[in-house]
């Protein structure tokens, strides 16, 4: 390679070539053995280097071959870190890994150890200049690279999209959109976490890491991706715990995307060298085990990854590698012809959004016309950024980048929003950050407003807690659409515990059943999104409860509101028996005290609710002292019931008090626990 310099850079160039240290026997007389361990390194270190440049000339994944180049060059490393070309390789393995900021010294080394060292320096120096954020002086350093390099190849394409970085990097950084952009360092550890896919309402998260998790490392020592999940607790995230059920393997297991009624989950898993999409979903607590879609998303002829549900349920976006020209991986989908076979139809390839490299993550929000994904082209300024797709008459335009700070010079990718598009989650390898990929929070500012009165945020139809949300009203970045979410869950009205349900949405001006769903079996929960402008019928039925149905108005042009239900549901099985846990009396008395009331007025409302019901009231106790005085005592309490419901109207006729004393036990005697669980009041069902 020639260049043309000044008599100046000349001399500097001769000056920094000059502490260059050659790997020859000559430099290292005093360790013949260590040189000669240092140039096996480099040459072993060299076949892993070669296959991981000739995967990325492809648009393809290196896989660990960098990372294994590396590993032998740092033994190299240690002998001689003089050396300009050593240096230039740690570097170009470091750009292509999650790590890349740590290229920035090596190939800056390089560089001045030795300008000369390979041909391809000025090109990866200009990277260097690009992650540190010179842009300026890393696109001087490609249109170096340019005019000295006359392979007749394609590498062009790599030089050009570069330069366009840096040139869209010089602008969007001037001009930076309203948000802020935050480490959730709860999440992340110095491994790579990454695949955030948040629930609709911001209160639980899946992600992805490769964290020391039990099985077996590869040979660089790393372990597989397995898939985690985080909710919020007091206003923060918690530790992530692998998720719940046959979800992970000892092969890659990455989440991609949770469904919105938060029930299903898709992700990809690779086997074997080959990557497919499975779907796994959530039956009670436990996330069942994954299963390979069909053919047509899921082929044998290719790679497919990074899936993401339509709105409707009725499509699936993803990621599938072409192995006919070097392009990377392209954004396809397939849709089902029918819901109940899931039978898809041949996947298409949508042609206004794929680019000549690597397309990344899609999520396809709840509004249904609005994409979001991660590309290395379409204008990125540098690595994988995120851009917005919009649904135009059924065509999706071409993506828009959207903008600094949300993405950098780094790889942005993983883009997933709450309902109310105030926030959003990405993965990225930006400086800064805990080590690899972490995950990011993105606030949206929005039009500058008065904060709106708080209310309870959306919540997943999952073991979360409801957090307040005293957040500025509209988002400036996600495109609005008028709808309401409803959320909610079903319990016994007495118990207050969970009750499995099936309900029926249905639209009461056309008489059309607009969804019907199961709620969770665990907690109860459920949440759907409902078009604004309707009057909703809600139908409610589980086997031994009173059906239960009522309607609700959702005003048109309402955006982002909240329907939110508890729905208590009156249990009629004769035999049904149920402990009354929050009835209270002083030790050794028969006097209801006053905390009992919420807990008897339940029992009211039930008794006025089915009005042929008929329920025994019986008092239980421990076995501490005598049998007749307990006897005695588990009698006056299920009377004080009685009679505390007979002057709230209730007939006496429809109520019995039985005392049992110490002769029905649920728990051992023998410890304090136990004790206090015997020492109850219990109703049973004894007509309808």
């Amino acid at each position: 390679m020639k260049y043309i310099v000044t008599s100046i850079a000349l001399v500097i160039g001769l000056m920094a070539s000059a502490q260059n240290v050659e790997f020859k026997s000559a430099n290292f007389k005093d360790d013949k053995d260590g040189f000669k361990a240092a140039v096996a390194a480099i040459k072993a270190g060299d076949e892993f280097f070669e296959l991981g440049n000739e995967a990325v000339f492809l648009v393809k994944s290196p896989g660990i071959n960098f990372e294994l180049a590396r590993r032998e060059y740092e033994k190299a490393q240690k002998l001689n870190d003089k050396n300009g070309e050593l240096n230039y390789k740690i570097g170009v393995c470091y750009a292509n890994s999650p790590y890349s900021e740590k290229c920035i010294s090596f190939l800056k080394t390089a560089f001045k150890l030795d300008p000369e060292c390979d041909p391809f320096l000025d090109y990866y120096y200009g990277y260097a200049l690009q992650l540190d954020g010179d842009f300026s002086a890393a696109k001087k350093s490609y249109e170096k690279f340019e005019a000295g390099y006359k392979k007749a190849d394609d590498f062009s394409k790599f030089v050009t999209k570069r330069k366009k970085e840096c040139k869209a990097a010089i602008n969007l950084t001037a001009d930076p959109v309203r948000a802020w952009v935050d480490n959730v360092t709860e999440l992340n550890t110095a491994q790579n976490e990454y695949g955030p896919s948040v629930s609709t309402d911001g209160a639980e998260l899946i992600l992805s890491s490769n964290r020391p998790n039990g099985h077996t490392p590869n040979e660089i020592g790393g372990y597989d991706d397995d898939i985690y999940v985080s909710s919020i607790e007091n206003g923060k995230w918690s530790k992530p715990k692998a998720i719940k059920g046959a979800v992970n393997s000892e092969s890659d297991d990455v989440s991609n995307n949770l469904s919105y009624d938060g029930t299903k989950m898709l992700m990809h898993r690779v086997e074997d060298g080959q990557c497919d999409i499975y779907e796994s979903k959530l039956v009670g607590a436990n996330w069942t085990a994954p299963t390979k879609l069909p053919s047509a998303i899921s082929s044998t002829r290719a790679n497919e990854r990074f899936a993401s549900y339509s709105h409707d349920g009725w499509s699936i976006y993803f990621n599938r590698d072409n192995a006919s020209r070097s392009t990377g991986y392209e954004v396809m989908y397939s849709s089902m012809q029918s819901k109940l076979r899931q039978n898809y139809m041949a996947a298409q390839m949508i042609s206004t959004i794929n680019s000549k490299f690597n397309e990344g993550p899609i999520y396809v929000h709840l509004d249904g016309e609005t994409m979001y994904i991660a590309s290395e082209g379409t204008g990125s300024i540098g690595g994988y950024d995120i851009f917005v797709s919009r649904n135009i008459n059924g065509t999706w335009s071409k993506p828009e980048n959207l903008g600094y700070p949300i993405n950098t010079q780094y790889d942005d990718f993983f883009f997933s929003g709450t309902a109310n598009g105030k926030y959003a989650y990405i993965a990225s390898n930006r400086a800064g950050g805990s080590g690899g990929y972490d995950i990011y929070k993105v606030t949206f500012w929005g039009p500058e407003k008065e904060p709106v009165t708080a209310t309870e945020d959306y919540l997943l139809a999952s073991i979360v807690n409801p957090i307040a949300d005293n957040s500025i009203e509209e988002s400036v970045t996600v495109k609005k659409k008028s709808f309401t979410v409803f959320k909610g869950i079903t319990i016994d009205a007495i118990s207050r515990k969970p009750v499995e349900a099936e309900i029926e949405i249905t639209d009461n001006t056309s008489g059309k059943v607009i969804e019907t769903f199961t709620t969770n079996s665990a907690t109860g929960k459920f949440i759907i999104t409902l078009a604004s402008g309707k009057n909703y019928g809600i139908a409610v039925k589980a086997e031994g409860y009173l059906f239960h149905s009522e309607n609700f108005d959702i005003p048109k042009g309402s955006s982002d509101n909240l329907v939110n239900k508890v729905i208590e549901l009156k249990n009629i099985k004769i035999g049904s028996k149920i402990a009354l846990r929050n009835i209270f009396f002083d030790t050794g008395k028969s006097l209801l005290r006053s905390e009992s009331n919420a807990e008897l007025d339940r029992l009211v409302k039930l008794m006025n609710d089915v009005p042929n019901l008929k329920v025994e009231i019986s008092g239980h106790t421990d076995n501490t002292g005598s049998a007749k005085s307990n006897q005695t005592l588990s009698q006056s309490r299920a009377q004080a019931v009685v009679t505390y419901l007979t002057k709230k109207g209730i007939s006496a006729s429809r109520m019995t008090a039985k005392g049992y004393g110490p002769n029905s036990p649920i728990a051992t005697n023998a410890t304090a626990d136990g004790r206090q669980q015997n020492r109850r009041t219990e109703f049973e069902i004894t007509g309808n």
